[in-house]
């Protein structure tokens, strides 16, 4: 028998395929000098607390204090997640990142009164310190911000009374994790080689990309018997995390849940609405797609477990890392030179940590603090997929090396409203490079039935998620129940809704959403589809070499948090507020459509 493959240790790989986090502390000790230097700094909060009414240097030093705070803070928490995620069966950087933690959650609750006691000051008091002390001018627009959300700020002892149950109203979420990722037990099917194959979430979301049908129909089926089991237990950990929305919003004098989720960016909730409204409007061309995969692959009736199987067969195309870097920097040449140097900064001076290690967190991600590099998490294979979230994360990490590099520390972030547009113009910018430059008609057609699922997944799926999500939260709101069955029943209908006449009536699928994540995030998903959709215009721009479009661009990835995220995406050449864009990028997925419908007769399909 041949021996079972194991994955290194952490200690075995090489440097230039890790990280660099000496970057941040040139090792441990050096956090923990920091860690207490900031407690200690912490304990300094009672003499800046209740002096904001004595005068602009006053009111100027106890916001100095504050983000200070927050700045070292950031920089302890991304290095101890960082070295959590490297090897999470590391005990010592799971005790690291637990006080940081600690430490984070300590901070927000002593710093809790800032927001209620500035706004104890009228506005012509907080308006006359700025005339008073020009140097306060670069805090005009965070000011700002605290000040039109007035109305929604509660006295400073409520303040810190809902900061100190932010473990609380975080619980049902906290229990779902457990739940899902360390609880729950799948069963073992049997593979397409014969040997039997214990399920988990990893290993589904592998399987359902096999080409063996009999296998997706038994991961399918074996995964949501668990679900099924527990339906019970997932729809109360839900309703929790639910009420607890409409509880936070109705305390702070919100009118709905969605309006306090979005009021943080002050996204006008017309966004969310325009996204829905023109996705079921667009539905008859996921159904056409559903149509063209049942035809694909030449089966009688399509469930859904054959939506994720590639319909052009087995990948035709695959890249080593140091081919794929090769291809992410000739993919993003029309981005510039002051894109390019970044990205070869990122790969010369080691900000990606490359391959997978035993105990290291799955998937992918871009993270970092204002003072640190903008790292990246990869668990590389030798695919296609691959180079996409490769040049993915590198859309995050460039843009928040530019916004750490044009913006003070007040706004050196972003949203995530604006996150995802940054990451997927990089895809689509990659998509039309490897179309462009690909000669072999299988490998073109591969590459578009790539860009037709991830935007089916992206955009259909996640304002499904969307619509579901607003669902459960108006349901709660007007006393509904939210009981499993009743779950399951209205997903089951919207599920029917989004796929279309052409997939059978799955039981399966009615509990699906008893295992996203997703849903106990606060209406974080519909940001992913209208990125999508704005990262579709911005590459056509830039693509097109439409006047100023790549120097619009690039001041978006600038801009940070120095204006609301509406504002910034205008400068950069897309209004979010109108149906435009997104109508927009369903002209682009019925092109690559027609485009490989094309290609597949060409081919013979």
């Amino acid at each position: 028998m041949s021996e079972t493959k194991q994955l290194p240790t952490r200690e075995s790989l090489s440097a230039e395929m890790t990280w660099d986090l000496t970057l941040i502390f040139k090792d441990d000790a050096a956090f923990d000098d920091a860690f207490e230097a900031l407690k200690a700094k912490l304990t300094e909060v009672s003499e800046y607390q209740g002096t904001l009414d004595q005068g602009a240097p006053a009111f100027k030093a106890a916001i100095v204090y504050l983000l200070d705070v927050y700045r070292q803070l950031e920089t302890l928490y991304v290095y101890s997640h960082l070295k959590n995620d490297q090897d999470t069966a590391n005990a010592t950087y799971q005790g690291m990142y637990a006080r940081a933690s600690s430490l984070l959650a300590e901070a927000s609750e002593a710093l809790a009164w800032f927001e209620p006691e500035l706004l104890t000051l009228s506005d012509e008091t907080i308006w006359s310190y700025f005339a008073a002390d020009p140097s306060l001018e670069v805090y005009r627009h965070y000011v700002l911000q605290l000040v039109e959300n007035r109305p929604h700020i509660l006295p400073a002892e409520q303040e810190a009374l809902l900061a100190g149950a932010g473990e609380i109203f975080g619980a049902a979420g906290n229990t779902f994790s457990v739940l899902n990722n360390a609880d729950l037990v799948f069963p073992t099917i049997e593979g397409s080689d014969g040997e039997k194959v214990q399920l988990s979430h990893g290993v589904y979301g592998q399987l359902m990309e096999s080409t063996d049908r009999s296998v997706r129909e038994a991961a399918f089926k074996g995964l949501y018997t668990i679900y099924e089991q527990f339906r019970n237990t997932f729809a109360q950990t839900l309703t929790t995390n639910v009420k607890s929305h409409n509880y936070k919003a109705k305390v702070r004098h919100y009118a709905s849940a969605r309006e306090a989720a979005l009021s943080g960016n002050h996204i006008p909730e017309s966004v969310y609405d325009t996204l829905v409204a023109v996705v079921n409007e667009n539905l008859p061309l996921l159904h056409r797609y559903v149509a063209l995969r049942k035809r694909l692959l030449a089966v009688d009736e399509l469930h859904m477990y054959d939506m994720y199987t590639p319909i052009i067969g087995e990948a035709p195309i695959s890249y080593t890392y140091d081919a794929a870097v090769a291809k992410a920097k000739e993919a993003l040449l029309p981005l510039g030179e002051e894109y390019q140097a970044v990205v070869a900064e990122a790969f010369a001076n080691r900000w990606i940590d490359v391959v997978e290690n035993k105990g290291k967190r799955s998937g992918a991600y871009s993270s970092g603090a204002y003072d640190t590099a903008p790292y990246i998490l990869l668990n590389w294979h030798d695919t296609l997929d691959q180079l996409f979230t490769l040049v993915h994360e590198m859309g995050h990490s460039v843009h928040s090396y530019f916004t750490r590099n044009n913006q003070p520390y007040v706004y050196g972030d972003y949203s995530i409203f604006l996150a995802e547009i940054a990451s997927t113009t990089n895809e689509n910018i990659l998509t039309e490079y490897l179309l462009a430059t690909e000669t072999d008609p299988l490998v073109k057609a591969y590459v578009l039935n790539h860009y037709l699922d991830g935007f089916k997944g992206t955009i259909f799926r996640q304002t499904q998620f969307a619509e579901f999500e607003h669902f459960i939260h108006t349901e709660d709101a007007k006393g509904t129940p939210l009981t499993a069955e009743y779950l399951s029943a209205s997903y089951g209908e919207l599920n029917a809704k989004y796929y279309g006449p052409e997939v059978a009536a799955d039981p399966e699928i009615k509990l699906e959403w008893s295992r996203i994540p997703h849903f106990y995030y606060n209406y974080y998903v519909f940001q992913y589809a209208t990125g999508f959709s704005a990262a579709s215009a911005l590459a056509k721009n830039i693509l097109d070499k439409e006047p100023h479009a790549l120097e619009n661009y690039l001041n978006y990835l600038k801009a940070g948090s120095s204006d609301y995220p509406i504002e910034v995406m205008k400068k950069a050449g897309v209004d979010m507020t109108k149906a435009a864009y997104i109508q927009d990028a369903m002209k682009v997925f019925e092109t690559r459509l027609d485009e490989l419908e094309a290609l597949l007769t060409e081919l013979g399909k």
